[in-house]
């Protein structure tokens, strides 16, 4: 399990970096552990001090298509050749395909605008924008554990740790949070022919309408479709049939945040298509370009054609690099990796469900397609978070040669590139158990 791991992490090279990293880099980064990365190949990274690991991270599922897949390292090469930039008071056809691309893709029937961004809060950015100018109205919705960036209108919906909020306010007005349904840890009672998706609709309805918020004032909902930050937590199957009704019935716009969840991750297009329903405006970053910086926010025309010349805009979106990158990817993960990331999914969840029944440290295990959540608890009956031990195991995966982060209270997260074949899962899986091992005779 450890035969890669040919020097104790983080290694001399590596621990000089970071020392150089500590005295002029902003201390606001949040790093797990010392990994100090040379080069990368499919689902393989080596550091600076020749450890090679599996990546189960893909740089927090951005890494679609793996690392340095060679049609997108040929596409980047061969538009850097031509011109890297141009801003979007002028034309380029790179910038109108992957739009088209987009439009192909997005999960509505009706046809979309597409706004080109360079990340995911600034897609997020474009679609509260959007959804002011378009229903003329001022509040909108939100959920608690949800992250949708760190700029200060997505910032205001962001609620899924504390300190990013801490010593920022006050951000956007205007947001409202209500719980996320999490089927785990459920907060309502679960209603008769129900489940924790109706209850916490009803409490919007019931609750959050009748007794503080109009609905007719109410521009959006915005919403993942599975939480990433918060804990990869799936919402149960009623939550988006009854969102989208409600939304409708009060004329309030539906965002869908696929910052993290999007672009096969889950083995479909889109994780909100898992549940049949189509939203208003979808935001898009992370996975689309493989790496090369980029976001999208995608709105149904009659919404996004609202928009006059000079309502918003920017310098580098729709870059031709980050543009001919992303085409690409769409195409690689269209031809077998959105399948291959379908077929994987269905195999991890099936082994962690086995490693489950032999480790009373896990909880909980969930996910769809290659987003995946392991939960640790220190006591099932009780399922009482157990970070601390959730933590123990993120670096001793480390220290064996496998790259993992956390998310929610106690989550560690599997989001490897979507193309990872069976061979690698199965050695990062086996990392991962001996690690989990360790952990319980640390912490039980």
């Amino acid at each position: 399990m450890s035969s890669r791991i040919v020097v104790t992490p983080p290694g001399p090279k590596a621990r000089a970096i970071l020392e150089r990293d500590a005295r002029v880099l902003s201390p606001s980064y949040a790093r797990d552990y010392g990994f100090v990365m040379e080069r990368g190949q499919g689902a393989e990274v080596w550091d600076v001090d020749g450890n090679r690991y599996i990546d189960f991270v893909a740089g927090i599922a951005v890494n679609a298509t793996g690392h340095c897949h060679p049609e997108i390292v040929r596409v980047i090469q061969e538009q850097a050749a031509k011109f890297i930039h141009i801003s979007s008071d002028y034309y380029h056809e790179l910038m109108v395909r992957i739009a088209e691309r987009i439009n192909e893709i997005a999960p509505m029937q009706e046809d979309v605008t597409v706004f080109l961004a360079n990340s995911g809060t600034e897609s997020v950015e474009a679609a509260i924008k959007l959804a002011r100018y378009a229903t003329g109205r001022r509040q909108f919705i939100g959920f608690l554990g949800a992250f949708h960036g760190r700029s200060m209108g997505s910032l205001s919906f962001t609620a899924s740790k504390a300190r990013q909020q801490e010593r920022f306010f006050p951000t956007m007005p205007g947001v409202w949070h209500v719980p996320f349904p999490d089927p785990y840890h459920p907060v309502f009672p679960t209603p008769l022919n129900g489940d924790e998706g109706d209850a916490v609709v009803n409490y919007i309805e019931q609750e959050l309408f009748a007794e503080a918020l109009p609905p007719d004032e109410v521009a959006a909902i915005l919403v993942e479709p599975i939480q990433g930050e918060g804990g990869y937590i799936v919402p149960p199957p009623n939550f988006f049939p009854r969102l989208r009704e409600l939304c409708t019935r009060h004329g309030i716009l539906l965002i869908v945040d696929e910052v993290q969840a999007g672009m096969g991750r889950t083995g479909k297009w889109w994780a909100i298509q898992h549940w049949n329903v189509e939203p208003d405006i979808v935001c898009i970053a992370k996975g689309i370009a493989s790496g090369v910086p980029m976001g999208a926010m995608a709105a149904r025309k009659s919404i996004g054609a609202q928009w006059k010349p000079g309502a918003h805009g920017n310098t580098y979106g729709g870059n031709p690099i980050a543009a001919a990158a992303a085409l690409k990817t769409i195409e690689l993960i269209e031809n077998g990796m959105m399948q291959n990331a379908a077929e994987m999914g269905v195999w991890i969840l099936d082994a962690l469900a086995e490693m489950q029944a032999r480790h009373p440290s896990i909880g909980h295990v969930r996910g769809k397609g290659l987003m995946i959540g392991v939960e640790f608890v220190k006591n099932r009956a009780t399922k009482e978070p157990a970070k601390e031990m959730r933590d123990w195991i993120v670096h001793r995966c480390f220290e064996r040669g496998l790259l993992t982060l956390g998310c929610g209270r106690s989550v560690i997260r599997f989001m490897p590139p979507l193309m990872i074949p069976r061979d690698l899962v199965e050695e990062g899986l086996s990392i991962f158990e001996s690690a989990v091992s360790d952990a319980e005779k640390q912490f039980l």
